[in-house]
């Protein structure tokens, strides 16, 4: 039986907010709703799983889109509020209250930037960290050249990410280093892609086409984007 806990990392998705990268095309409430229906994907794969879910959250619930279903949702895990200055700072804060709530459990960690996510992957993911000779960590490449998961066997390994520059495209390869520069052991897991335009955005939802996130992208004039 699997064992292990999901860390999902999230901020609401507010307009003017979140997915900026989006606009154009999107409008920013469009932007928005894109980047809500993302959070909704990806906490039904969390639920999936059956495992326990912890969601780091930022931002303001009651400013967000589709806010009414936003909270039906975080309702249904554990929410922690992010802390630390700088986006590497929150996510060591949050490996750290996560591994607080779930002691000596290991730890996937993603985002909200992947909704074609499946409870099969996230499984077959955090099973990789047991076993009787598991990796330290685990690593997911994103296409961007950053990563969509990292996965510790100890809450205390994320530490590793504290200097690495985030939102680069040499993330991916610093955090694997830093990480390595610890001492651990990093197995790979499959690379995938993220959203971050709506070009990423167009090919992701094409992979899920019953999904939250392709019904929100489809609104989007996709033909203006430059």
């Amino acid at each position: 039986m699997s064992r292990g806990v999901l860390l999902v990392v999230a901020k609401a998705p507010v307009p003017r907010r979140a997915k900026t990268r989006l606009s154009p095309p999107a409008s920013a409430e469009q932007a928005a709703a894109i980047a809500a229906a993302g959070l909704l994907d990806t906490l039904d794969a969390a639920a999936g799983t059956g495992l326990p879910t912890v969601v780091a959250w930022t931002g303001e619930t009651a400013a967000a889109a589709r806010r009414d279903e936003v909270r039906a949702a975080l309702a249904r895990v554990r929410v922690v509020e992010q802390r630390g200055d700088g986006f590497a700072e929150r996510l060591v804060a949050a490996h750290a209250d996560t591994g607080a709530l779930h002691p000596g459990e290991p730890i996937l960690q993603i985002g909200m930037d992947t909704p074609q996510l499946t409870p099969r992957l996230l499984t077959r993911s955090l099973d990789r960290l047991g076993g009787s000779a598991p990796p330290d960590a685990v690593l997911g490449a994103a296409a961007d050249g950053g990563w969509w998961a990292l996965g510790v066997r100890r809450a205390e390994h994320a530490a590793a990410l504290r200097d690495v520059p985030m939102s680069t495209g040499e993330t991916g390869s610093r955090t694997l280093a830093a990480l390595r520069d610890r001492g651990l052991r990093v197995e790979p897991l499959p690379a995938m892609s993220d959203v971050d335009t709506m070009s990423d955005a167009t090919s992701v939802a094409a992979a899920i086409p019953a999904s939250r996130f392709a019904a929100a992208g489809a609104a989007v004039p996709v033909e203006r984007e430059r």
